[in-house]
């Protein structure tokens, strides 16, 4: 049976709310990844190309994120975590910039704002209760 109407509005932001929250629950993931591979680094482990890695990963599951939140947007959802999402997103390569030039007293509070984003926008979806 073909449907002759779009979605409700109530259904597609249903599906965009459990979207913004696996990217998000992606997003802490790969900030917890970093996070151990960042303290392997500080303990004298040989653990940079793990923490390349993970920083490769925080820049495609923030991406998820702004996707996420943009589609939640445009379901009907509120538009300041997209702004969130992206401000994030961007924020990320100038994080890895800082961390490839060494320079730790910018790098760690970098860690910290990015963590916060990340965890506003986290806690923010899974407080949402989309309809079952």
């Amino acid at each position: 049976m073909t449907r002759t109407q779009p979605a409700s509005t109530q259904a597609r932001s249903t599906s965009t709310v459990r979207a913004v929250q696996a990217a998000a629950a992606l997003s802490v993931l790969a900030l917890l990844w970093q996070f151990a591979s960042a303290g392997r680094l500080l303990s004298g482990s040989n653990a940079l190309d793990v923490h390349k890695a993970g920083a490769y990963a925080v820049h495609v599951t923030t991406l998820l994120l702004v996707v996420a939140t943009f589609l939640h947007s445009r379901a009907g959802g509120p538009r300041w975590p997209v702004v969130v999402s992206a401000v994030v997103f961007v924020a990320t390569f100038v994080q890895a910039a800082v961390g490839h030039a060494q320079n730790l007293s910018a790098h760690v509070p970098g860690a910290l704002a990015l963590t916060v984003g990340i965890v506003w926008v986290t806690a923010w979806a899974f407080r949402r209760q989309p309809a079952a």
